[in-house]
């Protein structure tokens, strides 16, 4: 993915989020940064504040950890289109980053009968994966 201009604290803590499959806290990628000079957890917050804003990273709320979006710019984050949903195994800890349009519509339905203006939508499913679950 493009990723827009950014600072070298947000390109180092985007750059270990990619590089991995797993979600990270914060304290972890600070621990993975500190060679590159990190020292504060704020500097880590700060880090992953913008990304988040620029959709390129996602906060699951139920871990407290982050991962890397994993949709090109085309397909998702730059165009904050709806929910991102993820559905998360937990045995291995795998994440999947999914969208359903229909699940968007439904909960647009239901927001704008109740003339709820919803501002961010993270659904998170938990569960065992197809590998773990065989």
């Amino acid at each position: 993915m493009t990723t827009p201009n950014l600072t070298r604290n947000q390109s180092l803590v985007y750059d270990a989020l990619s590089r991995t499959q797993a979600p990270l806290s914060a304290y972890v990628i600070l621990d993975k940064l500190r060679d590159a000079g990190f020292r504060a957890p704020l500097q880590v917050y700060r880090a992953l504040e913008k990304l988040i804003e620029l959709g390129l990273v996602h906060r699951l709320e139920s871990l407290n950890a982050f991962v890397a979006c994993a949709h090109t710019q085309t397909d998702c984050c730059t165009h904050h289109h709806g929910s991102v949903a993820f559905a998360i195994c937990n045995a291995c800890g795998q994440v999947t980053e999914f969208h359903d349009h229909q699940v968007d519509h439904s909960l647009g339905h239901w927001a704008k009968s109740q003339k709820f203006k919803a501002e961010k939508t993270t659904i998170e499913i938990r569960g065992l994966c197809e590998a773990c679950a065989s």
